[in-house]
Parts: C-alpha cells; sequence; structure tokens
C-alpha cells in the first residue's frame, strides 16, 4: 500500500529516534525521573500528527522504545505507549477536521491562531495521559497520593509538554510554507509574526 510505503516508514522511523533521544535528554536534565511534575520533552512532538500521519507509528514506537529502555514497569511498558497512540489519532483527527475548515479563520492575528491551533492540538495527548498514566503510577509503582493529585500532575506535565514546547514547535512549522499548506489551502503567505508582501512582477519592473 502506498500508505506504508518507504518514505512513510522512514519518516516514522526518524520520528521514533527523535522521540526516543528527547525522552533521554529529558531524563539527563532531572525533567523526567522522579518528580513530582514529569515533562518530556519529546511530548512536543505530539503536535506532529496534525501534519503527518507517519508520526502515529513514530510516537508509538518511540515511547515504547523510552519505557522499554528506561527499565519501565511491565504495565507502563504496555499501557504507556497506548496513551500516546490515542492521543496522536486524536490530534491527527483534529488535524485532518481544521484542514477541512481551513477557508474559516480561527483569529484575526496568526498569534491566535497558532494558540488556537496548540490548544486543540494538544488536548488529546494531554487527556490520554490524564486517564491512562494514573491508575499506573497508583497500582503498578505504588504511588501512595490520592488518585486526583496524580491525574493532576500528569496532567500539568503535559500541559508543559504539548502546550508550551509543543506550541512553539507549531509556531515554527507555521513559518514554513510546506507544512503551513498542510493546514491552510488559503494561508499560503501568512506567516506568524511576519508579514509578506507579495508584489506582482508588472509592479517589479516598474520599480
Amino acid at each position: 500500500m502506498k500508505r506504508y510505503s518507504a518514505l512513510f516508514l522512514t519518516k516514522a522511523a526518524l520520528i521514533a529516534a527523535l522521540y526516543f533521544g528527547l525522552s533521554l535528554l529529558s531524563e539527563r536534565v532531572g525533567l523526567a525521573g522522579d518528580n513530582v511534575i514529569q515533562c518530556r520533552f519529546s511530548e512536543a512532538l505530539t503536535i506532529l500528527p496534525a501534519f503527518m500521519a507517519e508520526s502515529i507509528p513514530g510516537l508509538y514506537i518511540g515511547c515504547l522504545l523510552t519505557n522499554i529502555i528506561a527499565g519501565g514497569n511491565p504495565w507502563d511498558i504496555a499501557l504507556g505507549p497506548i496513551a500516546t497512540l490515542i492521543g496522536a489519532v486524536g490530534t491527527f483527527l483534529i488535524g485532518r477536521a481544521v484542514r477541512k475548515i481551513a477557508r474559516k479563520p480561527l483569529g484575526e492575528r496568526p498569534a491566535l491562531r497558532v494558540v488556537a491551533l496548540t490548544v486543540m492540538f494538544s488536548l488529546p495527548p494531554i487527556i490520554s495521559n490524564a486517564v491512562i498514566i494514573p491508575p499506573i503510577l497508583k497500582f503498578a509503582y505504588g504511588f501512595d497520593d490520592a488518585y486526583w493529585f496524580l491525574t493532576a500532575t500528569v496532567a500539568a506535565g503535559e500541559i508543559i509538554a504539548c502546550g508550551v514546547f509543543g506550541g512553539i514547535l507549531l509556531f515554527a512549522l507555521l513559518r514554513n510554507r510546506g507544512t503551513r499548506k498542510l493546514l491552510f489551502a488559503d494561508d499560503a503567505t501568512s506567516v506568524p509574526g511576519k508579514k509578506v508582501i507579495e508584489v506582482s512582477a508588472s509592479e517589479a519592473a516598474e520599480a
């Protein structure tokens, strides 16, 4: 099938490797260790399914490898990547819906549009992790914190990773003409934070 071409698989593998590398970096700098609020830089990549279907298997495999190498609990190894997969599929579906209504503006200013998209695209991974991860922490790892507290801390970590880091990544992607056109068919020249002025050939000649 065309969907599973060599290019598709290569992109998925690259995203998996990038997720894995960023997760290790988060461990090294102490953001994803034993902190109350854990935050992986790699979760910023959960914004990618809105643009690339290849990132769905890439994120799943990357999360799976990360949990295996990190020596996680079997339940964490099994269910953690599923939380990532569910979030990725949700972001993909929202991205597809946005492309269908791209001619309807999401905000008068480009910056507002980025914020709106970041909120929409980051909600699936935030929700899926906030629902699936707390039971793993409580019953597989034996955390004695209240369930609501675990849910709040997991959600907070995902909001930082997906909402803040993911928003920065989305802003960078929308400054690129190619990735921008994937979402906005009528916004080929709209760049967040940057004015683009088109000059016709005749006007350029007169100048």
